[in-house]
């Protein structure tokens, strides 16, 4: 009975842990440099953004457009599971 509600949870959680990994890699306290991570890509960036501005654009985006999809996800998991609203 409660399996639905925490399934949506955690697909509507999954944006702020996604912001949460990118900003502690913006921080340099993520991964280590080897394994890629937004966030670390996008610090990276940060030295060439005035004349390749794509190289901190992309990674900033894919965070956007990942945590929007999850949020809507989750958004459409609750109006298909949630029993209250029946």
């Amino acid at each position: 009975m409660c399996l639905p509600s925490v399934v949506i949870r955690i697909t509507l959680n999954m944006a702020s842990i996604i912001l949460t990994a990118a900003g502690l890699g913006f921080l340099g306290l993520g991964a280590q440099p080897p394994a890629p991570e937004w966030g670390a890509m996008t610090s990276t960036g940060r030295q060439y953004m005035l004349d390749s501005w794509w190289v901190v654009t992309y990674p900033g985006l894919a965070i956007m457009i990942v945590s929007l999809a999850f949020n809507l996800f989750g958004d459409g998991l609750r109006d298909v599971l949630d029993p209250r609203s029946k």
